[in-house]
């Protein structure tokens, strides 16, 4: 299991998702005020906007608490004014880690990620110096009972789809940023709904953690998300299930 893309699939099997669902709606909506405010309140001419209101659909985010966070984007509704930002540095092992941050007071939000870090055998580093191992790509996570890889490679290739990847019970699309969308759209044409569909930073490379640096690994990650200011974590260590599995025993 490999960095962010895997990251869900750890939470997912710890359970942790259901007990941090109101900081997961936080983030969300957070995501939608800044894309609404940058890119205007209607999704069909403002991607970004259409990508998070899709990732809050999937957590069954109230259709209230999206069009408030619309309306707090564009300025009907008044708002907190949110800084984009993103933070660098390693953890366990050397494994390189990229914040994606959007805070309103970076007086608060710095010394919160760096405390995480020094706490959980990690540092910070300085800009620049992790973001160069990931590239900015499209991910679509496709549910492996619904379809095969046979018939999703010649579904998504001519849309656009750089690379699928078997993982598990699941297929991960990946996709240049400029054709995400319309990768999307052919999946979705045929009558496939993804697990998830998002903007990420993908690791041009891994670095294999085992025993306590994977155990610290994860609780790093897990400190890291669990911030207010920290809406992405993206982190190229590869941990194999044999691992997780002797973790969760």
């Amino acid at each position: 299991m490999s960095g962010h893309s895997k990251w869900s699939t750890i939470k997912r099997k710890k359970g942790a998702l259901d007990a941090k669902r109101g900081k997961i709606f936080t983030k969300l909506g957070k995501e939608i005020i800044v894309a609404a405010k940058i890119g205007g309140g209607d999704p069909s001419g403002n991607p970004r906007l259409r990508t998070a209101i899709a990732a809050a659909k999937a957590e069954n985010m109230p259709k209230d608490n999206i069009d408030k966070a619309i309306k707090k984007g564009t300025g009907d509704l008044e708002g907190v004014n949110y800084e984009e930002c993103s933070y660098e540095g390693y953890g366990p092992g050397g494994v390189a880690i990229l914040l994606e941050v959007m805070t309103d007071n970076k007086n608060r939000t710095l010394p919160e990620i760096r405390a995480a870090f020094n706490k959980n055998n990690g540092n910070m580093g300085e800009s620049g110096s992790v973001a160069w191992m990931f590239d900015r790509k499209g991910l679509i996570e496709i549910d492996g009972g619904v379809t095969t890889e046979d018939d999703l490679l010649e579904l998504t290739l001519e849309a656009g789809a750089e690379d699928i990847i078997s993982e598990d019970d699941t297929f991960e699309v990946y996709t240049d940023q400029s054709a995400f969308e319309d990768v999307k759209k052919a999946i979705e044409d045929a009558g496939i709904t993804p697990l998830s569909a998002e903007i990420t930073m993908r690791p041009q490379n891994t670095v294999k953690l085992e025993g306590k640096e994977a155990e610290q690994m994860i609780r790093l990650m897990d400190k890291l998300e669990d911030l207010d200011d920290v809406q992405k974590v993206y982190a190229n260590f590869d941990i194999s299930d044999d691992v997780l599995e002797a973790m969760e025993a």
